[in-house]
């Protein structure tokens, strides 16, 4: 279970001070009142024109707002180089909006056609083997290459010039997905060319470089940039520097954000105000970094939670997948810019997972109403039509290959436009969150560079980064907790709670916005692995995890892994817990208050997890992953009722609840028992009931 949870989960220098937003306000384009509009994505192109007229009125008379148009066109718009076609674009915008459908359109980027692969080889991909991508299929192209951009901003004004101040747009999407498919990293020329530069500008001179990447080790001292390469395990007998590694990762997510933000600049040159403009990025756990991207006006996300990769809960919870699935995305995408939408959402059976089920009856539903819980403003379908040849044959569309066949999953859409509809003819919004839910409102502290970090010094097999993280946002949605990701910069005094899961990487900076935020009553939640490292990826020159000792004045003695088929114990609350993933053992000030210990090992008796009082509020220190996770989430739950003066409802397994601006969602992720929600007695029941069946939903005020 725990190695197919992990499979799941695949998930700036460069352009600091590109532009601002304008000051735009998100309110203007999603009016709470409209609730959360639903569309669905089309491609003429792929279709007979025809036939064109006929989808938009189906689309349109199955309850879509919006359709989404142009990802994977380039070669119809710019079918040789320099000359531009978009007479059939226009035809397909003419015919969405003559049938009352708003417009998303895209830049074609991540599909680059065969007259620029071939013409401009020095544009394309280059893998860790180091096999140069050829046309074929799609993100081929280097993000890094100069002509690559240089033809990207071409049709990028073509497209922003025509359609820019197009009521009929509704906004713009920037390339698909942006994270290099064929390779996990780039190893092309023009990709160390931009990686010398990047180390450059960092460190300045030669000397700050080896400094920070530790180069007396093994010899590996450089005497100029110009020596250094990307690292790559295939050509290297033993690993490559952590720290380069660590700046390579940095430098991928900032070229990844950089080629995104010199689109939208290029798109705001000649787009209306009346249009926002964002991208899509691949979950919470994609390999890049969608924090960079400030510069949009929001980012949103792409999810498919079932393809053979999940366990869920009861017999067929692999149909459903676990809350977390889109809940920690939504809510971390969310967190960047206050809103967020679905850009792509599984419409049934996919063709590309590890296997691939159909989904629970239902569960497209409740993906739907979870993203509706979560705050989005939109959710678009992906795809209309199942296609008949490609890459993608055996992905269900809203309809089959015929056009006309509705799916299961768009007869789910279906009932939940109409569903929306009636909810939005009671709907109020709130002024204001309700008090029980803000006293609880918690920031999840999270950089990437923790998660590369750990991810190639993992120290064991077992140790998942992604999925640590994932466990403390489970816990706390568990608790009904509203949650979001916060950055160091962030304003930590709004919220009661803060939690820090495996922060591995601080500097003194953090550690006293960190003892600030305690001392004027904030709670802190710090676990194993905190403080190990200098944001260079070096140990610090002092006691281990010293920052944790300034912090809370807990000394960590040593860390301890165990083998995969071994455990050992671990007790708190008068109860045992196993543990295998992780465990240190601490020494804590005589003042703190020890809440767990070792019960077996050398080094029994030993402190597991420690509580110290700072000015007015609190810090927590978790020091052991456990198997199951349950004493970590019983020692949360005490804390919560002790700060809060009651000790919150943990939710049933696969019972998930949100609020959104006086809106209460019940959904039941169950895929084998009923489920049944404690909503108060004077409440008023928009939809559903109490007492929910696998994938059912309730919604409610109060």
């Amino acid at each position: 279970m725990k190695q197919i949870r992990i499979l799941f989960f695949h998930s700036i220098l460069a352009f600091s001070t590109l532009f601002s937003v304008n000051g735009q306000s998100l309110e203007k384009w999603f009016p709470k009142e409209d609730l959360m509009k639903i569309g669905v994505y089309y491609y003429p192109e792929q279709w007979p024109e025809k036939q064109w007229s006929r989808d938009f009125q189906n689309m349109a008379k199955q309850g879509f707002q919006f359709t989404h148009i142009g990802e994977f066109a380039w070669t119809f718009m710019e079918p040789e180089e320099g000359k531009f076609d978009f007479k059939w674009l226009d035809e397909a915008i003419n015919l969405a909006s003559k049938n009352g459908l708003k417009v998303i359109l895209c830049t074609p980027s991540a599909a680059p056609p065969v007259w620029l692969s071939e013409k401009y080889p020095e544009t394309l991909v280059q893998n860790v083997e180091g096999t140069t991508m050829v046309h074929g299929s799609r993100t081929h192209c280097s993000w890094s290459s100069p002509k690559y951009r240089e033809l990207v901003e071409k049709v990028d004004q073509e497209l922003a010039k025509r359609y820019g101040k197009d009521k009929r747009i509704w906004g713009w999407q920037i390339d698909n997905e942006p994270s290099h498919y064929s390779a996990e990293y780039d190893y092309s020329a023009p990709t160390k060319a931009r990686f010398i530069e990047w180390l450059k500008v960092k460190y300045s001179t030669i000397d700050k470089l080896n400094e920070s990447w530790g180069t007396s080790f093994w010899s590996i001292r450089y005497q100029n940039f110009e020596q250094i390469r990307i690292p790559n395990s295939r050509e290297l007998p033993q690993p490559a520097n952590p720290h380069a590694v660590l700046d390579y990762r940095r430098f991928t997510a900032a070229e990844c954000a950089g080629f995104v933000s010199f689109q939208a600049k290029t798109l705001r040159k000649f787009v209306s105000d009346e249009q926002w403009i964002t991208t899509n990025y691949m979950g919470s756990h994609n390999p890049n970094d969608p924090f960079l991207n400030k510069d949009l006006d929001f980012l949103t996300l792409t999810s498919y939670p079932v393809a053979g990769f999940a366990v869920g809960f009861g017999n067929e919870g692999f149909r459903i997948n676990e809350p977390s699935a889109l809940g920690q995305p939504l809510d971390y995408f969310r967190s960047i810019k206050g809103k967020t939408g679905v850009m792509e959402l599984q419409p049934g059976q996919v063709n590309w997972g590890r296997y691939n089920p159909q989904p629970f009856p239902g569960a497209v539903r409740l993906w739907l109403y979870q993203s509706f819980g979560a705050g989005s403003a939109f959710v678009c379908a992906y795809r209309y039509r199942q296609p008949r040849f490609g890459g993608e044959q055996y992905h269900y569309g809203m309809v089959g290959p015929d056009g006309v066949t509705p799916s299961p999953g768009g007869l789910e859409y279906q009932q939940t436009i109409k569903e929306m509809a009636e909810l939005k003819k009671s709907f109020k919004p709130a002024k204001e969150m309700p008090l029980r839910l803000k006293s609880m409102k918690t920031g999840i502290l999270f950089k990437k560079d923790n998660i590369w970090d750990m991810n190639y010094q993992r120290q064991t097999s077992q140790w998942n980064p992604n999925l640590h993280v994932t466990k403390y946002y489970e816990a706390l949605r568990a608790l009904q907790a509203p949650v979001d990701f916060l950055e160091e910069s962030s304003d930590f005094s709004e919220y009661p709670f803060l939690v820090a899961p495996a922060y591995q990487l601080v500097d003194q900076k953090l550690i006293s916005k960190l003892t600030k935020y305690v001392q004027k009553g904030g709670n802190l939640i710090l676990s194993c692995r905190f403080g190990q490292k200098d944001n260079n990826a070096q140990l610090w020159e002092g006691p281990f995890q010293e920052p944790l000792k300034k912090l809370a004045g807990i000394q960590v003695k040593f860390f301890d892994v165990l083998p995969d088929d071994k455990y050992g114990k671990v007790t708190y609350g008068g109860r045992n817990f196993e543990w295998n993933n992780w465990g240190e053992v601490l020494e804590p000030e005589t003042t703190s208050t020890v809440l767990a210990t070792y019960i077996d090992q050398y080094y029994k008796k030993g402190a597991a997890a420690v509580e110290k009082k700072l000015g007015k509020g609190t810090i927590t220190y978790i020091g052991v992953e456990t198997e199951s996770f349950k004493m970590e989430r019983e020692l949360m739950k005490t804390l919560y009722g002790k700060v809060t003066g009651k000790t919150p409802d943990e939710l049933a397994e696969g019972l998930e609840v949100s609020y959104r601006d006086g809106l209460w969602v019940g959904m039941n992720f169950h895929s084998t028992e009923n489920r049944t929600v404690n909503i108060p007695s004077s409440a008023k029941i928009l939809l559903g009931e109490r007492e929910l069946k696998p994938c059912g939903v309730v919604v409610w005020t109060e």
